[in-house]
């Protein structure tokens, strides 16, 4: 597996990220634990949490179980092998009853979080969600933006404070957004750059062949600040992958924990999906495979986060890094996502 510079870290990282946050309900630790020996066995040196994780569903009964579980096998690995993102939850989350992020909230959020992952340092920690919202998670269809530029930017630059001091302690190497706005992004860096902080080095926003919001302006963004795009959902919650056709819903899967999956079942979704199941068919490939060689072809620095709850999931998903798709098959995706723009 290729080993790809992760934006201005300085560090590098592998072409796929493995995602932990059905770790501790849908996978046990043993469970979670194999699929990190398969993931290193594979190339994978990179792995995504947060604190709010697991999910399916988010409750503050299990919130940390996931951090938790990745930290009992870092006490018996050396350290040097992965490199750990994780999050602090802000507004997007019930469980922590939607506070928002600040210098004091962080830097507890932060010691609570090397304290379960039995760690002295994080390698990437990220803002799960913008204090002032974001059209993320399908709050597109009422987005309203917010007006108090002033506020805003205060509050971003007291927590660039306190990414500082984080930073200068050791005990955070690099930060990151996630589901954040092109806006947002540049105001960061500009706050940053303005009075020497912490540059924020990477985004994470969902991203998938039905999901294809970034391939715009943040894609400009992305291409030219060098601020990497680690995509979550890219099968879409599993929908790429064939396994809900026909609206059904299988044992054991997450849309029967999660019967909407986010707000990802629409009338129009499953005619998407199997216009993209024909495509992966016509070429023979596995539809997995191609939502995901399709995701690493993207002409802006990427890194899809891969989930899984078997190893046999994993196991395919690893494989995509193999597939390299033809013009062919890249013209009759553009085809269906002319036909599908938008299907949730």
């Amino acid at each position: 597996m290729k080993q790809i510079a992760l934006g201005k870290t300085g560090s590098t990282v592998s072409e796929l990220c493995l995602g932990t946050m059905t770790w501790g309900t849908q996978n046990t630790q043993a469970e979670a634990h194999d699929q990190i020996a398969m993931a290193l066995d594979h190339g994978i040196n990179f792995l995504d949490t947060a604190e709010m994780y697991p999910v399916n569903p988010v409750s503050a009964e299990t919130m940390g179980h996931t951090e938790t579980i990745i930290g009992n096998w870092l006490a018996h690995a050396p350290r040097d092998k992965v490199i750990i993102a994780t999050k602090i939850t802000g507004e997007g989350s019930a469980a922590t009853g939607g506070a928002p992020i600040s210098a004091a909230r962080m830097r507890q959020a932060v010691e609570d979080s090397l304290k379960r992952l039995q760690t002295d340092h994080i390698d990437l920690y990220q803002m799960h969600w913008p204090n002032r919202g974001s059209y993320h998670f399908r709050k597109i269809w009422g987005y309203t933006p917010p007006r108090d530029k002033a506020a805003i930017e205060a509050d971003m630059l007291a927590i660039l404070q306190e990414a500082k001091r984080l930073q200068d302690e050791g005990k955070v190497r690099h930060f990151g957004l996630s589901n954040d706005t092109v806006w947002g992004a540049a105001a960061w860096l500009r706050l940053a750059d303005q009075h020497g902080l912490p540059r924020m080095m990477t985004v994470q926003n969902e991203y998938s062949l039905l999901c294809r919001q970034f391939d715009s302006d943040w894609a400009e963004f992305a291409a030219l600040e060098d601020m990497p795009l680690l995509g979550y959902s890219p099968l879409a919650t599993g929908l790429l992958t064939g396994k809900y056709a026909g609206d059904v819903v299988p044992a054991g899967s997450r849309r029967e924990r999660n019967p909407e999956l986010g707000g990802r079942i629409t009338p129009f979704v499953f005619e998407a999906v199997s216009a993209y199941l024909g495509v992966a068919k016509d070429h023979g490939l596995d539809p997995a495979q191609m939502a995901l060689a399709f995701y690493r072809s993207r002409p802006y620095p990427c890194v899809p986060i891969i989930g899984a709850t078997n190893l046999k999931q994993l196991k395919t998903c690893l494989g995509s890094v193999n597939v390299t798709l033809s013009q062919d098959v890249l013209d009759d995706i553009a085809q269906v996502h002319r036909q599908f723009p938008a299907p949730f």
